[in-house]
């Protein structure tokens, strides 16, 4: 007897799922702004539509999901999960308060920020 036909079981990928608990106010907030990018640049479109990215980038984010099992159940591969990952975080933090000036003085201060907020000593 020759073993030429290998078992199904193990070649059916296993699928992880999780209970995201989101909102649809944010879901659809990251969708929104990925749609207003996507037109801003002119891309004629993407396979999965910003929703689905938009889940896919908040259960790396929450979840910790590795990249690869995320881009593996979703047709997508991992370089490309990251290349979302990266835009949705950047959109983001286009959208965050600045202060002015406040950046570059605590990157000129280096890994010793935490010092000037420190009580002084006697």
């Amino acid at each position: 007897m020759t073993n030429t036909k290998e078992r199904t079981e193990d070649t059916c990928p296993l699928v992880y799922q999780c209970r995201l608990p989101l909102s649809t106010r944010t879901v659809n907030h990251l969708a929104d702004l990925l749609r207003r990018r996507l037109k801003a640049i002119r891309s004629r479109w993407r396979i999965p539509p910003p929703g689905k990215i938009t889940v896919i980038v908040l259960a790396v984010l929450r979840h910790d999901q590795r990249m690869a099992d995320m881009a593996g159940g979703n047709d997508a591969s991992e370089s490309t999960v990251r290349r979302w990952r990266d835009e949705l975080i950047g959109l983001l933090s286009a959208q965050a308060p600045h202060r002015q000036g406040r950046p570059a003085k605590l990157l000129r201060a280096g890994p010793t920020v935490g010092a000037e907020t420190a009580l002084p000593t006697r």
